[in-house]
């Protein structure tokens, strides 16, 4: 089962990120990117930059801003895109990222 396993960020969970939690952020995530290379779970993973983003929204006529959408808390901060047993494993997964103390990780099953 593919899961799409969506890594939120806030300027809160950045800071804290930065000051106290950096070698335990950095350390999860080669040890899970490591450990689901080795088990052929892990698809994809990619953290997103917030540099050039920009939204795109539709009405009369088209518009683009820079992103992410300016009154967000949160935005997508990176992605994890895995296949596994089943989402009991992407809960898993999820909760073992350092993020989650800070901000949202959020797991969607991809159709």
């Amino acid at each position: 089962m593919r899961h799409m396993i969506l890594i939120y960020s806030s300027a809160r969970s950045e800071a804290a990120l930065r000051a106290d939690a950096h070698d335990a952020f950095r350390a999860a995530h080669d040890g899970l990117i490591d450990e689901l290379a080795a088990s052929e779970e892990l698809l994809d993973t990619h953290e997103l930059s917030l540099h050039g983003a920009k939204v795109v929204r539709t009405g009369d006529e088209p518009s683009v801003t820079d992103g992410p959408h300016m009154g967000a808390t949160e935005w997508v901060g990176g992605y994890y895109l895995v296949d596994v047993a089943d989402e009991g494993r992407a809960l898993e997964i999820a909760a073992r990222f350092v993020e989650a103390r800070y901000a949202s990780v959020e797991v969607r099953r991809v159709r």
